[in-house]
């Protein structure tokens, strides 16, 4: 039975632990957290999971929420171009029935921890440091690192020949009570949008320990008019400069929570990001080789809103191509391999959080708006714009080029008049 190691119990590394117990590994994760602590620590930047990503999930026997927990079948997305009207394009998060949950992480991943151990995986409790891991690489037939922070995220180097459009971002949340519906509107529909010259805002439903709730998370460059936290504030007075933000470049967003109180004492998060793409295999100092995963690897901009549906895509691409190498020696080739074949996916992901942090550098491309006419006026259009969040790459076919979003305008609009 081939052994593999996992350091970390975050999102993307017990997505890929649970899956390797499927297939019969031996699986170990190392973790500096119990599943208690993680349950009653500080919140981590909300996250919602769409619906491929939830039917992996399921594959895996993880989807513990569904019935709880808020269903998102539709989305806004709000457009706050400047001196002109905004614009809200509306459609379906997924196909048929298929929807979009949010879950708290601390929820989540303690779950996710506890079920692990429950099949019969190996929890470890403790830090680990490179010696660590120098020791552990002779034991396991495969390590995978799942933190990408200290001296553990220093074994993987950038790599600048990989686009990332990185740009230091800085983001405020804060889980609340008391959100207003849009008037006519379910309060379960997720909202997302940007406002020229400030940056994003996500306001979704989502679940956690104290029931559902909404999540306001609000990002933007930093130094730029959303970075307003240098002093850090007390909780209290982060929503209020949160709510101030949004009478100002959102007021759609104001008007739902204005009136919003913070659900406990750990509610609010402030965080300071900077996306980056590096190298995945890490070296030892015995020559011992380690895969990065998922966030380590790839950091997502949190413009995209990507960041879970990106660590189950790389979790599930990692365990087909683990379990397809067989029980052969994972050399440095073959966990470059791994990352490549991730990494088809992960480019047009970064390309399209590219789009989205340049969307207003000096304005809306003209094809840009002509799509974003047509899919107020068709809802076809719309329903792929928001599916699109599921799988971004599909955003290539269609908007980023302008031959081609003008094609698929055009058969659009031929299909409407025929």
């Amino acid at each position: 039975m081939r052994k593999v190691l996992v350091v970390g119990a975050g999102h993307s590394g017990l997505h890929l632990a649970h899956g390797l117990l499927d297939h019969g590994y031996d699986v170990t994760v190392i973790t500096s957290q119990t599943s208690t602590e993680i349950r009653t620590g500080r919140p981590a930047i909300t996250q919602f999971t769409p619906p491929t990503a939830l039917e992996y999930e399921r594959e895996h026997r993880l989807d513990f929420w569904s019935p709880q927990a808020p269903k998102i079948d539709m989305f806004k997305l709000h457009l706050y171009p400047p001196d002109a009207p905004s614009v809200a394009i509306k459609g379906k998060s997924g196909r048929g029935e298929s929807y979009t949950i949010s879950v708290d992480r601390r929820v989540k991943i303690a779950d996710w921890l506890e079920y692990f151990e429950d099949r019969g995986g190996k929890v470890v409790i403790h830090g680990v440091t490179v010696t660590d891991l120098d020791y552990f690489s002779r034991m396991f037939d495969l390590v995978v690192v799942a933190v990408g922070g200290g001296e553990l995220g220093e074994l993987f180097d950038a790599d600048t020949s990989r686009f990332s459009g990185a740009r230091p971002r800085v983001i405020a949340q804060a889980n609340i009570y008391g959100v207003e519906p849009d008037p006519g509107e379910s309060e379960d529909i997720g909202w997302a949008g940007g406002a020229a010259g400030a940056g994003n805002f996500i306001f979704i439903p989502t679940l956690t320990a104290e029931g559902p709730c909404h999540s306001l998370f609000l990002v933007g460059k930093q130094g730029g008019p959303m970075d307003a936290w240098a002093d850090r504030p007390a909780m209290g007075e982060q929503l209020r400069r949160m709510k101030e933000l949004l009478r100002r470049y959102a007021p759609h967003y104001y008007e739902r929570c204005k009136d919003a109180q913070l659900v406990d004492g750990k509610s609010t998060l402030i965080e300071d990001l900077t996306p980056q793409v590096r190298a995945p295999v890490g070296t030892l100092p015995s020559g011992g080789l380690v895969l990065g995963i998922a966030d380590v690897v790839i950091t997502m901009d949190p413009f995209s809103g990507q960041g879970w549906n990106n660590s189950i895509r790389c979790a599930e691409s990692y365990l087909e191509n683990i379990v397809g190498h067989g029980d052969r020696t994972f050399d440095r080739e073959t966990l470059t391999l791994i990352f490549e074949k991730f990494w088809e996916y992960g480019l047009p992901v970064q390309q399209w959080a590219e789009m989205l942090s340049t969307l207003w550098e000096p304005g809306l491309p003209e094809h840009f708006q002509e799509m974003v006419d047509g899919a107020l006026k068709y809802q076809e259009i719309a329903d792929r714009w928001i599916q699109g969040w599921d799988y971004p790459p599909d955003y290539q076919n269609w908007l980023f080029d302008p031959d081609l979003a003008r094609r698929y305008l055009a058969e659009v609009e031929a299909s409407h008049a025929s």
